[in-house]
């Protein structure tokens, strides 16, 4: 799965625990009539992918959704879902060398000569 959007937020990497676990999040604006803020988690050696990336940046994220049971004390049952980044992609365009807008070039010499009443054998 997917998600499209603008980097709102990026946190910190925090680690969690006696293994070193490590985790960050961030959030992501989806661009759609009802702007989405998703929050996705990154973990372990993920974390690094988002060293990169910064706020206000478009970005394409591949995301696995997580799921898990946990009971309590009391024997209550509660189940908790996670949206986990296992890649991220800038969809920003890539600005050419100098920073300079550069049209891009012209693929085909125009059309010098065109005779409107050159027969034509396209059906439509």
């Amino acid at each position: 799965m997917e998600v499209q959007g603008k980097i709102k937020l990026i946190g910190e990497t925090k680690t969690f625990g006696n293994n070193g676990f490590r985790k960050r999040e961030m959030v992501v604006t989806t661009e759609e009539q009802y702007p989405q803020h998703i929050m996705v988690e990154f973990v372990q050696d993920k974390t690094d992918l988002l060293n990169n990336f910064q706020v206000g940046q478009p970005v394409k994220i591949g995301i696995n959704l997580r799921g898990r049971e946990w009971v309590s004390p009391q024997g209550e049952t509660k189940y908790f879902n996670s949206i986990q980044g296992w890649r991220i992609e800038n969809l920003q365009a890539e600005q050419p060398s100098g920073g300079q807008n550069v049209p891009p070039p012209d693929n085909f010499e125009p059309a010098n000569n065109l005779n409107e009443e050159d027969y034509d054998d396209l059906p439509f």
